[in-house]
């Protein structure tokens, strides 16, 4: 066995890891599995991941690593035969809104290239295509008129500005010309001529008249060459016909509009870049989309009356001058303050949000018993949100004023996010962004058919940067990313997504001898494109890396190389090395092997025997367009476990989380969550409220954590404050918080950690001196339990304090809730940032199942099964089960195949992603979708046959 045919790891103890050893396979796609806190992250990225980074930054200068610290080592004896390593996970992709796909593949940069040094320019105002044309072309071209034409030759001098230009006619004449043309009629010039002083004015001189012959060829060069110098770039001039039927012929030396303006003289690739002042539309600064303050914001019921503050800017009425003109407008308008918005005339509801202009109204003031009547302008919702947000500048005032504001396509660059002159330069006929808003087949396309639409020496220029482009395109389809488009903002992309798309940029760099460590990948793939995700990373093995997958998916296990399955339990129960090996060789004690082989399978335990037909109760959703839907009709059977599926791209998030969530918010709350048009929704009365429970994190620092999230660690301080110590040195709940001054350390100021920004790195958080991470001071601290501060609580895992509290009722409530949902081995006190997605989205949902039940709620879950092994899944089902058998409605938007096959009812969106996505495909139970010719109904059938 050669040296380094392995990756040997010897002693690792990591967080949980139990002092594991083990030898990896070089050059072969393995796959990291266990359960949802077995150690998987830990053994990949915490250990191998964090030595590889570690030895790369010793490599660098003395003067660099003065900037980063000392990386701490992992707890680890010794790894031997690392190779460099390269980390893909789902955090680290650029949330900025000047970012795109485009921007992350590099291939952006490509493409502003081509059409910098390929692109050929219009006209915006005629469409003409403009050439940069010498003196000497431009006489010839002349002199190609029928013999005999007589022209005039013109020098542009003013274009569209005002004067009345009385010294440039002077000057003209003394130089000994005669004629101009002001405004298309041509003028003999006199002494004290001018024009009219505030009109917009074209002027062009002059410089002679000639009859086209063979004779006149010195003296037309004479007239071009003074045409062109007197010219107002220096650039242009206007040859007119008269007396025949020819057409007037505009020639520039540079590459100027009929007007005469010379916008851009070299193309360079900063002009086509979004993100540089030479090409960024000035209006959006390259944004694409401008925020503006929106009426529909400004009412997020239409159904309440002024009265009850339907017009949320306005308030409840009262006596304030605002409210008198308010009234008047009311009689002038023949409705009243207890009228519903809906009700009130239109004219009525315009002057109350856009402004009456210079209409008045008669207002009523009482003095000294007397009534008076003063006519008032009223300015409107709209002005009164501006005016008050420029005049007070408090940053209440501004947060108050920006719920009312919307994101709205740029009305200059109509959300290409360029300047018009850069949108004026095609390549066969289409604009930058014209061709990165194509979903990537269509642009993959368009490039390599490109060459035959330009000239030979185009062609040579394009060739090289072409093959980039086309090349770096094919890797993007090759992960499953067919209905992405080049334009898409990567704030928008879910983690997998984002995952893919860097893994397409490794595909691309085709390095060799890498080790590359990837984090679940095939998060939010459909069954479909899974095969391509998978022969992307073999592809990657093949060129002479190592693989290490994080990963729960079949698909992936079956094909790798290796398979490490780590356990047997989770938290302090995991750690483990319990099987390795390919997935035919893993032994019977290994959970994973059981599922995958069929011995074991994911089953909903239903408690009651539901319809699977469906409700007759239903909230229907109609006539749904936004981004890629097609006036589509969805109805959602309440009672039941709803699973939305379809292909990546297909429109699921688009249907549940932009259309029918923001819909229900906007009823049940008064959010100002903007919702994608629809037409109507109906049966909202048959529930009570509706709960979003996504991935996003439940906090950003360090500061939070489980144990505040669920509300837990409100009744544990209260708890303590309760204690015999806590009760004679007069502590109060504050005292053992450690967001407020009193009980925690203020060294820390209760984080436990102190934050050390990294000139070009991200922020690193470095464990107290003082509290050693314990949050509190030691007074506080002296306050014990069973021999337990409140700091050695919040390092329990959930399953410890379960069995620490449980003669405590409120807070064993919320503690089995979390271990019901498989997050026993997570602690109270982890910090927020270091939980994954699917953690997060856990802990929501524990936060919610811990509250009293009402029956009636609308649960609404992103994928729930990410990060989670088939036993999590088996948990996560039950816990779904539940909700549902008392009455609740859950939908889940899932590519998972053994939440699919256990739902109540299906919604299948398709048949493909992007533009050709968007219409629902099949609806029904399991069976009648596997009976059905969908991509997910051929998966199921599968699914449900085996």
């Amino acid at each position: 066995m050669s040296e380094f045919s392995h990756i040997s790891i010897r002693g690792a103890r990591v967080h949980n890891l139990k002092n594991i050893s083990l030898d990896i396979p070089r050059n072969r796609l393995v796959v990291v599995t266990g359960l949802s806190g077995s150690g998987k992250s830990s053994l990949a990225f915490d250990t191998i991941y964090a030595e590889g980074q570690r030895r790369f930054m010793e490599t660098l200068s003395a003067y660099a690593r003065q900037y980063i610290g000392n990386i701490e080592r992992p707890d680890v004896d010794s790894i031997d035969g690392l190779s460099p390593v390269i980390s893909i996970d789902q955090k680290s992709t650029s949330r900025s809104p000047r970012s795109t796909v485009g921007t992350i593949t590099e291939i952006h940069d490509f493409v502003r290239l081509l059409y910098a040094k390929a692109g050929r320019r219009y006209d915006p105002s005629t469409g003409q295509k403009l050439e940069k044309q010498s003196e000497e072309s431009i006489v010839r071209a002349i002199l190609s008129l029928p013999e005999g034409t007589k022209v005039q030759i013109l020098s542009p001098l003013v274009t569209g500005r005002k004067g009345h230009y009385r010294e440039l006619f002077e000057r003209l004449l003394k130089k000994g010309f005669l004629r101009i043309r002001a405004d298309g009629e041509f003028l003999e010039m006199q002494q004290g001529m001018q024009l009219e002083r505030y009109k917009s004015h074209n002027i062009e001189l002059v410089v002679d008249r000639l009859v086209i012959g063979a004779d006149i060829t010195p003296r037309l060069r004479k007239a071009v060459a003074l045409a062109v110098g007197m010219s107002e770039h220096k650039s242009s001039v206007i040859c007119a016909p008269f007396e025949s039927e020819e057409q007037e012929q505009f020639f520039s030396t540079k590459y100027a509009y009929a007007d005469g303006s010379v916008p851009i003289d070299t193309l360079a690739p900063n002009n086509f870049s979004f993100n540089s002042p030479y090409g960024a539309c000035p209006t959006c600064n390259g944004l694409g989309e401008i925020r503006s303050l929106s009426t529909d914001l400004m009412i997020p019921d239409r159904s309440r009356s002024l009265n009850q503050g339907a017009i949320e800017p306005f308030g409840k009425p009262g006596k304030r001058n605002l409210w008198q003109v308010i009234r008047a407008i009311a009689k002038a308008y023949s409705f009243d303050l207890d009228t519903p918005v809906s009700d009130i005339p239109k004219e009525a509801l315009n002057v109350l949000l856009k402004g009456s202009g210079s209409k008045t109204f008669d207002v009523v003031y009482s003095y000294s018993g007397k009534e008076h009547i003063y006519p008032q302008e009223f300015p409107g919702a709209l002005a009164y949100v501006r005016e008050l947000q420029k005049n007070s500048g408090t940053t209440r005032i501004n947060e108050w004023a920006e719920g009312f504001m919307l994101h709205q396509p740029c009305p200059e660059c109509g959300g290409a996010r360029l300047r018009k002159e850069s949108l004026n330069v095609r390549l066969d006929g289409m604009n930058i962004h014209e061709v990165e808003s194509m979903p990537l087949p269509d642009a993959l396309d368009f490039f390599s058919s490109l060459p035959q639409h330009l000239t030979d020496r185009e062609r040579l220029i394009a060739a090289p940067v072409l093959h980039e482009i086309t090349k770096r395109l094919r890797f993007l389809l090759d992960v499953g990313l067919a209905y992405l488009t080049l334009s898409r903002s990567s704030q928008t992309l879910s983690g997998g997504e984002a995952q893919r798309i860097r893994l397409a940029s490794q595909l691309g760099s085709q390095l060799s001898g890498v080790l590359y460590v990837l984090d679940e990948p095939s998060i939010g793939l459909h069954q479909r494109d899974n095969s391509k995700l998978i022969t992307s990373l073999q592809n990657l093995r093949d060129i002479g890396n190592t693989v290490l997958v994080v990963e729960h998916d079949k698909d992936t296990m079956l094909a790798a190389d290796e398979i490490i399955d780590l356990g047997p339990g989770a938290g302090e129960h995991g750690g483990e090395l319990i099987a390795q090996g390919p997935a035919h060789a893993l032994p019977k004690t290994s959970l994973t092997a059981k599922y995958l082989h069929g011995e074991l399978d994911v089953v909903a335990r239903r408690e009651k025997t539901t319809d699977r037909e469906g409700s007759s109760k239903a909230i229907t959703i109609t006539g749904c367009r936004g981004n890629n839907l097609k006036n589509v009709r969805a109805d959602f059977p309440l009672g039941s476990l709803i699973c939305v599926s379809g292909v990546s791209g297909s429109g699921k998030s688009t249907l549940v989380n932009d259309t029918l969530y923001p819909a229900l918010a906007r009823h049940f709350y008064r959010s100002k969550l903007l919702t994608l048009p629809y037409d109507s929704i109906s049966g909202l009365k048959n529930i009570d409220k509706v709960v979003n429970v996504d991935q996003s994190p439940i906090g950003r620092t360090p500061r939070s954590n489980p144990a505040t999230y669920t509300g837990v660690f409100t009744f544990i301080r209260d708890f303590f404050t309760q204690l015999p110590e806590a009760r004679i040195r007069g502590y109060k709940p504050g005292r053992f918080s450690f967001n407020v001054k009193g009980g925690r350390c203020e060294a820390c100021q209760g984080a436990g950690t102190k934050k050390i920004e990294m000139n070009f790195l991200p922020d690193v958080y470095v464990e107290c001196d003082v509290c050693k991470g314990k949050r509190y001071n030691r007074e506080t601290l002296q306050v014990r339990y069973r021999g337990r501060s409140i700091a050695d609580v919040l390092d329990m895992t959930v399953e410890e304090a379960a069995g620490f509290f449980e003669d405590f009722p409120r807070i064993q409530r919320i503690l089995s809730t979390m271990q019901s949902v498989g997050l026993g081995y997570i602690t109270l006190g982890q910090q927020s940032p270091l939980l994954s997605g699917g953690e997060a989205q856990r802990i929501k949902l524990s936060a919610e199942l811990s509250k009293v039940q009402t029956g009636n709620t609308l649960y609404i879950l992103d994928e729930p099964t990410t990060g989670l092994h088939f036993q999590d899944i088996q948990h996560l089902l039950d816990v779904l089960r539940r909700l549902v058998d008392k009455g609740n409605t859950v939908i889940v938007i899932e590519h998972n195949l053994d939440i699919i096959k256990n739902a109540d009812w299906i919604i299948d969106l398709g048949p493909e992603g992007g533009r050709n996505g968007g219409t629902i495909v099949a609806t029904g139970t399991p069976e009648d979708v596997a009976s059905g010719s969908s991509h997910t109904g051929r998966f199921l059938a599968l699914e449900l046959n085996r």
